[in-house]
């Protein structure tokens, strides 16, 4: 039996005549329409009616308004509203600024705004280093994007974007500790990007790309890398590959793999791809395949040490596939072999679903939903900012795949991302990482690593 894949979540608020067998009447109507329901819950309990909130999942927005249709036929229910919860919880924005010293007396006045402030901006004038200690810049991270890239939906524009770089900082607050702040560009070039991000640095403790189309990416990356004394990190390149190295190594020991020896493909070479590639070549020594559609994107994967191949080819002779193009159901399930292992990890639409690549004879599948980047930036931020690290580097980035690879379950690829001790875990690692590199200019001792909560950023 073919499993459905629904992608629109609704919920329906009926009022039903109170009487036995109308709420039986109006699930089989759902179910007829081929919906699937989840949640039920009564919302008002009358002498003649009972109003219900209902869940359905449909396939997309014709599927709705089929199942609309045929709820509307039964005469003792009548839809009341169709409510989109996820808009709602968007609505307003998702995040927003807010004082960590309340302003309530003249007192306080006095002393967080003029003529106390004017004191701690004469000490960090004499000593810039007391920024970090007396303003928000050393926990803050700029979250950067020109809107090209934006998930599995390309180049929607930085607007149409926004609420997943707001999602970002929500989840970078809520898990991490540290203030995200959108930076929608309305620029695409790259040399204007870097001169932008180059200017508004100083606000931030780091600089986080988000979102931007490839092959611009590497440059703006590589350009401000180069330029700026501080951390960046472009989380659809070391973000990606730092996940699903964590995601391989769990998935190869439950599928009695070895990572080490194991042919690896790539299908699809931009932002994402390339940088897996280059990251599981410095882990195994050993290069992967790479197809993709374009010459210059399978030269890039070359350059980086990769060998180029071609989809069928990859299908057919690799162990683990791995997908990152973004286009929709591009491998078919006749194309899997058994015993691979498939990470098909576009959203939000995967190359193939996980139970198709399973059905098929997969030994393993995963989407995007499992191998998540949320499991990643929070605490890759949270170490190098503890570390006061002057950049990221690989073995950083190993060492915070190892730490997520190690929170997992026996039975788990991945482990929760919203386990704070990943997030914990992760900072921890990185952080030891920075210094053993030589990149840390904060020297953290026993303290930090044994009892340093998440929420709580260690001041100096």
């Amino acid at each position: 039996m073919n499993k459905v894949n629904y992608e629109i979540s609704r919920t329906l608020r009926c009022k039903n005549l109170n009487t036995p067998g109308v709420l039986g009447k109006l699930t089989t109507a759902i179910g007829n329409a081929g919906a699937n329901i989840g949640n039920i819950s009564t919302v008002h309990l009358g002498h003649r009616y009972i109003t219900r909130d209902i869940d359905v999942l449909v396939t997309d927005r014709t599927h709705l308004d089929r199942l609309i249709s045929e709820v509307s036929k039964l005469e003792e229910v009548t839809i009341l509203e169709v409510r989109d919860d996820v808009l709602a919880l968007h609505k307003n924005g998702k995040i927003r600024m807010m004082n960590t010293v309340p302003v309530t007396s003249l007192s306080e006045l006095r002393k967080v705004y003029t003529p106390g402030v004017a004191e701690v901006c004469e000490l960090i004038k004499e000593q810039p280093a007391w920024k970090d200690s007396y303003t928000f810049i050393p926990y803050s991270v700029a979250i950067v994007t020109d809107g090209t890239a934006i998930l599995g939906l390309g180049d929607i524009g930085t607007a149409a974007g926004m609420p997943v770089m707001e999602g970002k900082a929500a989840l970078l607050q809520q898990l991490a500790g540290i203030s995200g702040i959108p930076v929608l560009l309305d620029t695409t070039d790259p040399e204007e990007i870097v001169r932008t991000v180059t200017h508004i640095a100083p606000t931030f403790g780091g600089i986080q790309l988000e979102d931007i189309a490839s092959p611009r990416c590497f440059e703006i990356l590589t350009a401000l890398e180069q330029r700026l004394a501080g951390p960046v990190m472009h989380d659809d390149q070391q973000g990606t590959a730092v996940v699903t190295l964590a995601a391989l190594v769990n998935a190869c020991r439950i599928a009695g793999i070895d990572l080490a020896q194991a042919n690896i493909g790539l299908i699809g070479l931009g932002a994402a791809g390339l940088a897996i590639g280059r990251f599981l070549l410095r882990y195994t020594g050993k290069p992967t395949l790479g197809a993709a559609r374009t010459v210059a994107s399978c030269q890039r994967h070359a350059a980086a040490g990769g060998i180029p191949s071609t989809m069928d080819v990859i299908m057919a002779k690799a162990d683990i596939v791995i997908a990152t193009t973004g286009v929709r159901g591009l491998i078919p399930p006749s194309a899997v072999r058994r015993g691979q292992i498939i990470f098909a990890l576009s959203n939000p639409y995967p190359e193939i679903t996980p139970e198709a690549a399973s059905a098929a004879g997969a030994a393993l599948a995963v989407d995007g939903r499992t191998v998540n980047n949320l499991l990643g930036y929070p605490g890759i931020w949270r170490g190098t900012l503890d570390a006061k690290a002057s950049r990221i580097t690989y073995e950083m980035y190993r060492a915070a795949a190892l730490a997520i690879a190690a929170c997992a379950g026996e039975a788990e690829i991945v482990p929760s991302p919203l386990d704070a001790r990943v997030h914990l875990s992760v900072a921890h690692g990185l952080a030891r990482a920075a210094m053993d590199s030589g990149v840390a200019r904060r020297r953290l001792d026993d303290d930090y690593f044994e009892n340093t909560r998440i929420k709580e950023p260690p001041w100096v």
